[in-house]
């Protein structure tokens, strides 16, 4: 079931050639992205959860470094764009499930789920099972479990103005400046703010031990616990397969690439597996990063720019120890200020999916249970909400399952 792969393999030299100038800026824009909000985003997840250092750490790890394994062996054998990083709407469905789960029992629903997306990509059932949830309930989930970092943004401001003021200023100021936003993107303008303020201030605090080292990253035992296979797998596959690839591959298409659906779940699915030894969330085809390395140069060279993003994971990978000190001694707001930035487009996607036309009511329930973050039976508000969210589709909003999406 699995499409066919371009053979022969273009050789080094192929490579070098197909690469240049647009491709290698696109590169390094699109991995810069990747590189801040997003990790942002893990450190706060993983901090409210009670993650130590070290677990931190190997997350990173496993999100740059086995991930750009995956960009670099697709992109090479399909001759395409396919840059693979990790679900962001699955990391934060990690936050509350931290609350009541332990971290090995996470581990074990991110290994049910990457088992989970190889059967369906295996099976080529993967377009059947997308179509068969309402994309609005799912988008309200995710607006639900994401509202969270727009109120830390807000609270970023009451805790230390000094940091979070320059930090938006700056993101709001590129942002009306599209131009200057092409070199230097509004997310990236936030970070050297934010780092200078913090450098200005002197509010950086170093945690113990030496800044620099190489990455050490930790093989987990995970742990098998239904309540964390209720809660997770089936969200968390969700954001994977509908949300996040869904997006890129909506974005490939529209730069003109057929993306080979069944073998990026394949990918996802036998990632997951990988990085979840490392306690990295399950792996996805990404959006914004495709986004931008499909946008501009000839759609033949284009797959180089994704090996390049691919070669700067694992360097990134390689340090992740480095990253996670520097984040970690930055204070609080730095990190709040950079998440919520970084998930302001993100919810308005969100909530412009949920509530725009169809199954309208369910995914307004689906958004109040998950807000509600109410645990039941030792399973998270998220799952609740998408199961209360149908459930109510299907009784009110009959209508809307009659007629295909548009």
């Amino acid at each position: 079931m699995l499409e066919r792969i371009q053979l022969p393999l273009p050789a080094i030299g192929r490579v070098l050639s197909d690469f240049g100038g647009v491709y290698a800026a696109n590169a390094i824009v699109a991995f810069l992205f990747a590189a801040s909000g997003p990790v942002a985003i893990i450190l706060a997840v993983g901090a409210s959860g009670g993650l130590s250092e070290s677990d931190l750490s190997s997350w990173i790890f496993g999100s740059f470094f086995v991930n750009g394994i995956i960009t670099i062996l697709f992109s090479l054998l399909y001759r395409q764009p396919l840059a693979f990083f990790w679900t962001i709407p699955g990391t934060v469905l990690v936050g509350p499930a931290l609350g009541h789960l332990s971290f090995p029992q996470v581990i074990g629903a991110f290994h049910a789920t990457g088992v989970l997306m190889l059967l369906l990509g295996l099976s080529g059932w993967v377009r059947r099972a997308m179509a068969s949830i309402p994309m609005p309930i799912v988008m309200a989930m995710v607006a639900g479990v994401f509202l969270r970092f727009g109120t830390g943004l807000v609270h970023a401001f009451r805790d230390d103005v000094a940091v979070a003021l320059p930090m938006t200023a700056v993101f709001i100021a590129l942002s009306i400046a599209p131009r200057i936003a092409r070199y230097v993107p509004p997310l990236i303008g936030a970070l050297l703010a934010g780092a200078l303020a913090v450098w200005l201030l002197g509010s950086f605090r170093a945690p113990p031990g030496a800044l620099f080292s190489f990455a050490d990253p930790t093989l987990y035992q995970p742990q098998w616990s239904w309540a964390a296979m209720v809660e997770l797998v089936v969200p968390i596959a969700i954001t994977v397969l509908v949300v996040q690839n869904g997006q890129g591959m909506a974005i490939l298409s529209a730069s003109g690439h057929q993306a080979p659906i069944n073998a990026i779940t394949v990918g996802c699915g036998a990632g997951s597996i990988v990085t979840a030894l490392f306690g990295t969330v399950s792996t996805c085809l990404t959006g914004p990063v495709n986004a931008v390395i499909s946008g501009s140069g000839a759609k033949h060279r284009q797959y180089t720019a994704a090996i390049a993003v691919g070669v700067l994971a694992l360097a990134f990978g390689s340090v992740a120890p480095l990253l996670t000190r520097l984040m970690l001694g930055a204070p609080p707001a730095f990190i709040a200020t950079l998440a919520g930035l970084a998930m302001l487009r993100v919810l308005q996607t969100a909530f412009i999916a949920s509530f725009r036309d169809r199954f309208s009511f369910g995914a307004l329930i689906t958004f109040i249970v998950t807000v509600g973050d109410v645990t039941l039976w030792n399973i998270g508000a998220p799952f609740w909400g998408l199961l209360i969210g149908i459930a109510a589709s299907w009784l009110l909003e009959r209508e809307d399952f009659k007629h295909p999406a548009v």
